[in-house]
């Protein structure tokens, strides 16, 4: 069975004002694992109302991002691109993810991609979560404590 790379980001994992939080960890799951297919579902059938929400976003509302799969020869891999914007055939955002299997990106640079390949969106309510399904199913494969770590430094509420 094919392996497929998620990375899971927490944007702004490090605050001047704070404790170090928790940042990115890689993890990776099939391409046939049913809870990640059902959460990648989940969330494009949402991504209507995300879009809404971004675009006139309410007070205590921010961390606005995507998980875009992207390929090139190296693999396949899900990448968050923050911030991003509505152009002409889809989407350009920011990679906020170093790459583990794509070799054709950079963290820090602009890409393009259509709306068919986003399978996650995520933001930040009150300080909670909100979206981010996918990073949900991947705490299943991590250890308790990174988990709650996690849950604790971002605001992670995997209950529904």
């Amino acid at each position: 069975m094919k392996k497929i790379l998620f990375t899971i980001l927490c944007l702004f994992s490090i605050s001047v004002f704070s404790e170090e939080k928790i940042g990115d960890q890689i993890r990776y799951a099939d391409e046939s694992d049913r809870e990640m297919n059902e959460a990648i579902s989940r969330a494009r059938s949402e991504l209507s109302e995300f879009f809404k929400v971004a675009e006139s976003p309410p007070n205590d509302a921010d961390e606005f991002k995507l998980k875009v799969m992207v390929s090139d020869e190296s693999g396949v891999e899900h990448l968050w691109f923050s911030p991003f914007k509505k152009i002409e055939g889809g989407y350009a955002g920011v990679l906020v993810n170093q790459p583990g299997v794509v070799q054709s990106m950079a963290y820090g640079e602009v890409y393009a991609f259509k709306k068919d390949q986003i399978t996650d969106w995520g933001y930040v309510f009150n300080g909670k979560q909100v979206g981010s399904y996918t990073i949900c199913v991947l705490f299943k494969t991590m250890p308790v404590n990174v988990v709650e770590q996690y849950k604790n430094d971002h605001g992670f509420d995997c209950k529904s």
